[in-house]
């Protein structure tokens, strides 16, 4: 865990964006990023079984946004003033969202009502 473990935990509890600044080894050096505090976990798909710090980075380029830390990488973390809402984290896929002009409205689709929503 990093020394300020309890801020990340009550900056998602309270739905405040924080300032990560971590090593990245895609870039050889310090990134700083904003992002909203997810969870803390292993989280799925991780075969090395060490915990994490997710977060949903604003400023990714990658069609996740998720951002999954180990402690080893973060240099430092602040907790903002700024609050997010869950919602910024659903996105719409760009075939779904802007129907070409004149086109005929999507038909009806039957759900079983479940959403995956990220953990809070």
């Amino acid at each position: 865990m990093i020394p300020n473990h309890a801020q990340f935990i009550e900056a998602r509890t309270e739905k405040r964006k924080v300032r990560v600044q971590f090593y990245s080894p895609a870039d050889s050096s310090v990134v700083d990023r904003v992002c909203a505090p997810m969870d803390y976990g292993p989280g799925n798909g991780n075969k090395d079984g060490l915990n994490r710090y997710w977060g949903w980075d604003y400023a990714s380029r990658t069609e996740t946004h998720t951002l999954g830390l180990v402690p080893q990488q973060i240099v430092g973390l602040q907790v903002l003033g700024e609050v997010f809402s869950p919602v910024d984290f659903i996105t719409t896929p760009a075939s779904v969202a802007t129907p070409p002009a004149g086109a005929a409205p999507p038909a009806t689709a039957v759900s079983s009502g479940a959403a995956t929503i990220p953990k809070l």
